[in-house]
């Protein structure tokens, strides 16, 4: 019978009174929202950790890519930031050779550098994505099944 009312005078309104209000705390570990095919070939899941915020000024996205999956050649108008955080995946800008990038790896796309990235053919990938707030992505070519093969038969080896 103590040890109940320690509990309830002690640590219940710790309970209550734990989580301050006057904070807006939320989690990069749900796997947001499944996103519609508009501009990748497969499946991918979003969740916009941080978007449109004034005060920073950049937004910070998570995105689930299933294996086989990919997203269109686009750019930013600010620099862009990928961090690994599972997975694998492709990277590409325009007129360089792709790449793999695994769990840990960060990688920084310059301002109006037009790339694409995905997972890889056989592992799933996610990745936050750091990118300016100013204008929404510019899609610029469809990345077609084809030459997402290409790439995953290039980089197999």
């Amino acid at each position: 019978m103590r040890n109940s009312i320690f509990t309830l005078f002690i640590l219940a309104p710790l309970y209550f009174f734990g989580q301050n209000p006057d904070y807006i705390v939320s989690s990069y570990l749900t796997e947001g929202t499944k996103a519609p095919n508009t501009h990748y070939i497969g499946e991918a899941w979003l969740s916009a950790i941080i978007h449109n915020d004034a005060e920073l000024g950049y937004n910070i996205t998570k995105a689930t890519f299933r294996a086989n999956s990919t997203l269109d050649w686009h750019k930013h108008s600010s620099a862009q930031v990928l961090v690994i955080v599972n997975g694998e995946g492709y990277y590409q800008e325009r007129g360089k050779e792709a790449v793999i990038l695994k769990e840990g790896d960060v990688i920084k796309c310059g301002k109006d550098i037009e790339h694409w990235h995905s997972s890889t053919k056989y592992s799933d990938v996610t990745y936050l994505a750091f990118y300016g707030a100013e204008q929404p992505t510019i899609w610029t070519e469809v990345l077609t099944q084809e030459y997402y093969d290409k790439i995953a038969e290039k980089l197999k080896k």
